[in-house]
């Protein structure tokens, strides 16, 4: 894969954290408990050099897969014989309901049908002033940090500004609107609830049983719902009084269905509005933090990026295209730190992988963790390296081992969204702000949901200087 087949050793050996791996043989309880404090510690050493991996348990067989041809297979050319395994949704259906994120077949390519055309209509020069907006606030909000001599949870401030931009894509409200900064606490509390940590990913129950979870997991979703609901029957109202904002809510909630010319009922709409607040908020606020941290402890990179960052004057969206260095940036953090560390697909019909016969039910686990860190596909793979990605081995991999947002038909709708909105919020920080990473705060990646710290990432904020072009 471009120039080695196996990956060099990094000039240095501060390499960015990583969370340990376990013993290549633990027991089915032993394995629970791991699973419950992190999913990516859980795993074996092994799976970064692996093409594939065999995971057996008394009620289901899962496959893991890092070769790119598997992948490929699985996501791209037959997608339909690897529908979504509902092993995973179960965790999520509380608060996810019947959204596109989860559904199959039929449901799945409806649902598609009318999100889809609503995202191109919006465009993202459309949702482009509230991106700035919401980065300004950012801006506005850590200054209140900057030169103190104590350090700030940063993983907090961006959930805060990703919460925002969403609220303001989606229903044109800025994050201090009451009703959005209670859907933002509840999220949160729904976060460390570990909603995928449920005995009905393992036992397989009917739809109609109901899910053994936790008291909290349930609460804040409930909550997270109502609101949410409330939100889209103001809405709706709105679009009946002729007064609605031309917004992502409003072209979703109008869009027809070409085949069947139906819209999305209101407890539909909270289903999508549920998952776009998961997908666009978290995976972003994620990834905003883990690159934060990464140009603290890379302080050459952090300053590149600040001296591009000043050509951000005014709400303009032709200088985001300029913003290069800060892209890469944003792209290694996703190879890094990929916000959604696995994807579970089913297998529908007998196949056969690497001369292994895999029966129908089996579990595809397909890992961008591993994938984006595999010893056998990069160069360099646990370290810290923007530049790699105008090198022959970082183009090959970018086309075939690195999938952040999926790829094929199930791809993340809003992923060219997310990458204008991590490096434009990215750049403004950095042009306002310089950040110090501290030794005695190492963060270590945790996977729950999404990959966030085990303790929050502390950072102590400075203010720019003017040679920058500070705010």
């Amino acid at each position: 894969y471009g120039s080695a087949p196996m990956s060099k050793r990094p000039p240095t050996l501060d390499l960015p954290p990583k969370p340990e791996a376990r013993k290549d043989s633990v027991s089915l309880w032993r394995y629970l408990a791991l699973f419950r404090r992190d999913i990516l510690s859980a795993q074996p050493k092994r799976l970064y050099g692996a093409w594939m991996a065999e995971f057996r348990t008394p009620f289901f067989r899962s496959y893991l897969l890092n070769q790119p041809e598997l992948i490929k297979k699985v996501l791209k050319t037959q997608p339909m014989d690897f529908p979504k395994s509902d092993r995973i949704g179960v965790g999520l259906r509380p608060l996810l309901g019947n959204s596109v994120f989860l559904t199959n077949g039929a449901e799945w390519q409806r649902q598609r049908r009318i999100i889809d055309p609503a995202f191109q209509n919006i465009g993202i020069r459309q949702a482009f002033p509230a991106m700035w907006a919401a980065g300004l606030q950012a801006v506005a909000r850590l200054h209140q940090h900057a030169g103190l001599k104590t350090p700030v949870e940063i993983e907090a401030e961006t959930s805060h500004a990703a919460a925002d931009v969403i609220f303001r894509t989606l229903f044109s409200l800025p994050i201090t609107d009451q009703l959005a900064a209670q859907v933002f606490e509840q999220f949160k509390i729904y976060q460390r609830s570990q909603p995928l940590l449920n005995i009905a990913a393992f036992l397989k129950f009917p739809r109609w049983l109901p899910g053994f979870f936790r008291r909290d997991t349930r609460r804040s979703a409930h909550s997270i719902r109502r609101l949410i609901a409330q939100l889209t029957r103001a809405r709706m109202d709105q679009i009946t009084a002729g007064t609605a904002p031309d917004d992502l809510a409003t072209k979703i909630m109008t869009q027809r269905d070409p085949e069947t010319n139906e819209q999305f009922s209101i407890d539909e709409m909270v289903d999508q509005v549920a998952i776009f607040f998961l997908a666009g908020h978290e995976t972003s606020a994620s990834a905003l933090a883990w690159a934060l941290y990464l140009l603290a402890t890379h302080p050459e990179w952090q300053d590149k990026v600040a001296k591009e960052a000043a050509i951000l004057t005014e709400p303009d969206y032709g200088p985001v295209a300029k913003l290069k260095l800060s892209r890469d940036v944003f792209r290694e953090t996703l190879r890094l730190y990929p916000p959604v560390p696995m994807m579970v697909r089913q297998s529908r019909c007998p196949v056969t992988f690497r001369n292994r016969k895999i029966a129908p039910g089996s579990q595809m686990v397909i890992s961008p963790w591993h994938l984006h860190r595999h010893i056998r596909l990069w160069d360099n793979p646990d370290g810290f390296d923007p530049s790699r990605w105008h090198s022959e081995n970082g183009k090959a991999c970018l086309r075939d081992a690195y999938i952040p947002f999926s790829t094929g038909a199930r791809v993340c709708i809003g992923a060219g969204f997310a990458m204008v909105e991590g490096p434009l919020l990215l750049s403004l920080l950095l042009k306002s702000f310089r950040f110090e990473a501290l030794s005695e705060h190492r963060p270590t990646p945790v996977a729950h949901l999404t990959v966030r710290s085990n303790a929050g990432i502390w950072l102590k904020i400075h203010p720019r200087s003017a040679e920058f072009g500070a705010t």
